[in-house]
């Protein structure tokens, strides 16, 4: 063992440990080093910064003395696994947590098959660490839990430390465990106990759901990530020392600061053979290598395990304790606790699938499923897809038992079949006669559970009622959706959908975002039509620091959206408005069009008409009515709005004449209709009325 530079530390400290890949068909990488971070965290906080110092240097000292307090043949370390998702494969199963705990409690105790294969050099130094991970089976709160949360968030995407921070047990009672669609572009990441001492809320291991366990979207080649990151999170550097390069030959004069495991350059591939640094053999099989081909800890490893576990450097040793153990419930037998389900949709259209899967825990022995309205009606499986045929609101049941006692669950109204073929076009949303946006015309999604968008009579661009959304510098980065009813855009050759929005910023800086999107399959996926932000078109009234309400129609702004293709034109269109908060003010949405024009282009005739024209058409200001000598006598001329409402009475039983002027101004840029009928005959022509 080689003494531990002080620049190999400083490169390190206060860094991610990131483990990007165990696979050989992809490469292995680590996100350890990041000399700017590291300059920043010493510089912002110097005392801070020789602290951690100081508790690295007592934590080496330990672990070279090899004398802890209170040392025991096992520590048992409570686990809480907390899965971030969006209702994507990331919402990984119950069955992978306890595959991944299997993997963690085999590598630490040498009970994994394949430690007897390790090349002969290094056999009789493979640790039994003597740790081993429980799932906990009471929360902070002493209530029931089987050691898994879940979190719909779209920090899933993420991963860093704001998705990790929606929800953190206490670190002083659990090892937190974050699971997510992203880890922050690594497969995995966690820091040293002397660096997370004075970061608690940073204290856990983040990783990508392909990379927990060895089943469901993982696999037996990358289920030793976890492995690899609790090293990390129990003061283990990477065999080769603290670099983030493998492979280089300056990592030749760092060291891990473990005696038993040989100066290396660090593997990126499984070369049994590898020799470097003067090492007639590199322990290239080591879970601190990037080989992809792990399965040992050496003895000096476990010494430092056991050392930093022992200390009360991060609170590592409230853990073990067996006044903790029994808080969290893990010495506890397995007990049947909650019945309880999810599903990956709640919103279909006629026709789709729901899935189901069981959340309720311990010690399950059957369940019954009851799905009124649904195919299958009834099940007795873990997970569970589900057809509803017919339009409507169904509720859903689950009893489970453990061979003795039952539990049961129903939610009423759980799930929302809406018609596949929707409301006829042309159509209008100004929000004056809902009740709520809880269907069906219109749903939230608040996943942070924060507050969304609400109905509100503060401020409306037409009539007294608009919706809006709180925002505040709190929700910042948080994301709410205000979604759709179902429309019916066949038979169009071209469709606009246009909106009136109103935003205030509180500071220059805001970087809030409104994207408005379509969905062409009732909403399974979605299309960007329209991305407004607060550094650009997103603002309508001046910065103002308290809450913003329009102050007329001049404080609203208006978007257009054109430009629909043909599979846009379907039985089953939504529409979807998606606000990320960047600090900035109140926003607000009002009157919302669905305007086309069919697929044929001809006069729509009500009865028997002689020619009429429009011109201009488009128009902004006014437009000109002409009628030839076929239309005698008393005549009506009115404008009509998109739902075929009289917008405005140009001429009522006035003599006939060769043209009318149609004044446009005041009303809504879009689709209108101009309705003209005389005693004998009526005809309806389209009008576009173009923004001033």
């Amino acid at each position: 063992m080689k003494q531990l530079l002080l620049v190999g530390v400083l490169g390190l400290a206060g860094q991610l440990h990131a483990q990007s890949a165990i696979d050989p068909n992809e490469g292995f990488t680590c996100r350890t080093h990041d000399p700017v971070e590291m300059e920043q965290l010493r510089i912002s906080d110097p005392q801070g910064w020789e602290d951690a110092l100081r508790l690295r240097d007592e934590l080496d000292e330990r672990a070279r003395l090899g004398q802890f307090d209170g040392e025991r043949s096992t520590y048992i370390i409570p686990v809480v696994f907390h899965i971030i998702h969006d209702n994507g494969p990331e919402n990984i199963s119950n069955e992978q947590v306890y595959d991944a705990i299997r993997v963690l409690n085999e590598d630490f105790n040498k009970l994994n098959p394949d430690w007897t294969s390790v090349r002969p050099a290094f056999l009789d130094i493979v640790a039994d660490v003597g740790i081993e991970f429980r799932l906990a089976q009471l929360d902070p709160q002493g209530n029931c839990t089987n050691g898994i949360t879940r979190t719909v968030s779209d920090l899933t995407y993420v991963g860093d430390y704001d998705m990790a921070g929606l929800i953190q047990w206490p670190r002083n009672r659990y090892m937190n465990i974050w699971v997510g669609a992203s880890a922050s572009g690594a497969a995995g990441y966690t820091n040293y106990p002397w660096v997370l001492n004075n970061q608690p809320q940073e204290d856990g291991i983040v990783v990508k759901h392909d990379y927990v366990g060895s089943i469901g979207t993982s696999s037996v080649g990358r289920s030793r990530v976890l492995t690899h990151e609790v090293g990390h999170w129990i003061n283990l550097p990477h065999c080769w020392g603290n670099s983030n390069e493998p492979g280089v030959e300056e990592n030749c004069s760092m060291d891990d600061g473990v005696a038993d495991t040989p100066l290396t350059v660090g593997w990126t591939s499984c070369n049994l053979n590898g020799a470097s640094c003067g090492s007639p053999l590199d322990n290239v099989e080591n879970y601190m290598e990037y080989s992809y081909c792990a399965k040992m800890f050496t003895v000096g490893q476990g010494t430092r395990m056991i050392a930093a576990l022992t200390s009360s450097v991060a609170q590592r040793s409230s853990l073990w304790q067996s006044s903790n153990l029994a808080q969290t419930g893990v010495l506890n037998a397995p007990q049947l606790c909650e019945a309880g389900f999810t599903a990956n949709d709640r919103e279909i259209c006629a026709g789709r699938t729901v899935t189901f899967t069981d959340a309720s825990f311990s010690a399950i022995t059957g369940r019954t499923w009851s799905f009124p309205g649904g195919s299958p009606s009834t099940s007795d499986q873990p997970n569970v897809v589900v057809t509803y045929a017919e339009a409507g609101t169904y509720p859903v049941s689950l009893t489970v038992t453990d061979g003795v006692n039952e539990l049961s669950v129903e939610e009423v109204s759980y799930i929302t079949v809406l018609p596949d073929t929707g409301l006829a076009w042309p159509a209008s949303e100004g929000f004056e006669e809902l009740a709520g946006l809880t269907g069906p015309e219109w749903w939230v999604e608040d996943e942070e559970s924060n507050g969304s968008f609400q109905l509100t009579t503060a401020a409306a661009y037409t009539g007294n009622s608009a919706v809006r959304l709180n925002n505040t510098s709190g929700t910042n980065g948080y994301v709410d959706a205000l979604i759709s009813n179902v429309y019916d855009a066949t038979g169009l050759s071209t469709m606009t959908i246009s909106f009136r929005y109103a935003f205030a910023r509180r500071q220059p800086w805001n970087d809030d975002v409104l994207r408005f999107f379509t969905s062409n399959n009732c909403g399974i996926t979605w299309s960007p039509r329209k991305t407004l932000r607060a550094t650009d078109d997103l603002p309508t009234a001046p910065d103002q620091g308290g809450t913003f309400v329009p102050d007329g129609p001049q404080e609203w702004g208006y978007a257009e959206v054109t430009g629909f293709g043909p599979s846009n034109f379907v039985s089953n269109l939504r529409m979807k408005f998606e606000f990320t908060g960047g600090g900035g003010n109140v926003v607000y949405i009002d009157d919302i069009n669905i305007n086309g024009e069919p697929l044929t282009t001809e006069v729509t005739e009500l009865g028997a008409t002689g020619d009429l024209w429009l011109a201009p058409n488009p128009a902004r200001n006014e437009a000109t009515l002409l009628l030839n000598d076929a239309w005698q006598g008393r005549m009506t001329v009115e404008i009509l709005d998109a739902l075929g409402r009289t917008a405005r009475t140009v001429a009522s039983g006035a003599q006939a004449t060769p043209s009318v002027k149609l004044p446009l101004a005041g009303l809504a840029p879009g689709v209108h209709f101009v309705r003209v009928a005389d005693e004998q005959r009526q005809a309806v022509l389209r009008l576009v009325v173009e923004q001033p």
